[in-house]
């Protein structure tokens, strides 16, 4: 049952990036958010190690990059709050 599994990865995965290939719309898309998802990480890095939110740390893990991305400043407010009130 895993090899099912992961032979639909592969293809889905090949069909993502030859579909991204042909077009040159969706090329120039991923590069933006390809440098969206690097300025994001580079935010929480620089707000983590700079003191600016006490007593809070929050991870650099794809998921809150990925919202940080999606959100934006919002999205950093988001995660703080989630991770002040949860943790």
């Amino acid at each position: 049952m895993n090899m099912i599994w992961l032979a639909i990865l592969v293809l889905s995965s090949v069909a993502l990036v030859a579909v991204l290939v042909r077009q040159r719309l969706s090329l120039a898309w991923v590069r933006g958010f390809a440098i969206n998802f690097v300025l994001a990480a580079v935010v929480l890095y620089v707000l983590n190690f700079s003191g600016l939110i006490p007593n809070i740390y929050i991870p650099l893990n794809p998921v809150t990059i990925g919202t940080v991305v999606v959100l934006g400043v919002p999205g950093i407010a988001l995660i703080a709050g989630v991770q002040y009130l949860i943790v």
